[in-house]
């Protein structure tokens, strides 16, 4: 995500115009984070909220994907890559791929670690 951050600077830049529509994307990608985080039971705060391990989460955006913390990340930084550059906007696709390749990992601890995740995998079909 550093080489994310330097990868904005670096030209060639977007036209201005796309920033109407990589700023609004960024917004919901951050507010998609949030409320991803906070259903997991992750506080925003210094103050933690307690939340009771080995809890499968299938609450909040968890009801309509499987990894709605990646897809916050994807929006959030695409639409800052939409309002800077093309190295920044590749850099959220090769983000994107990466985080793809990291939920298959996922998955398959989770598989092992919760029964019901099957379940879950086919009520829940999007991963990303």
């Amino acid at each position: 995500m550093v080489l994310f951050v330097v990868l904005v600077f670096v030209p060639p830049f977007w036209p201005r115009q796309l920033s109407f529509v990589g700023i609004p994307l960024a917004v919901v990608g951050a507010a998609g984070f949030v409320w991803s985080a906070r259903s997991l039971g992750k506080s925003l705060t210094p103050y933690p909220r307690p939340r009771s391990e080995g809890v499968l989460v299938e609450t909040g955006p968890y009801r309509f994907v499987r990894h709605p913390i990646y897809v916050a990340g994807l929006l959030f930084f695409g639409g800052v890559g939409l309002s800077s550059s093309l190295p920044a906007t590749l850099g959220a696709l090769a983000l994107g791929a990466l985080w793809w390749r990291k939920a298959t990992i996922e998955e398959a601890h989770l598989v092992a670690r919760f029964p019901e995740y099957e379940d879950y995998r086919r009520r829940v079909r999007r991963r990303i």
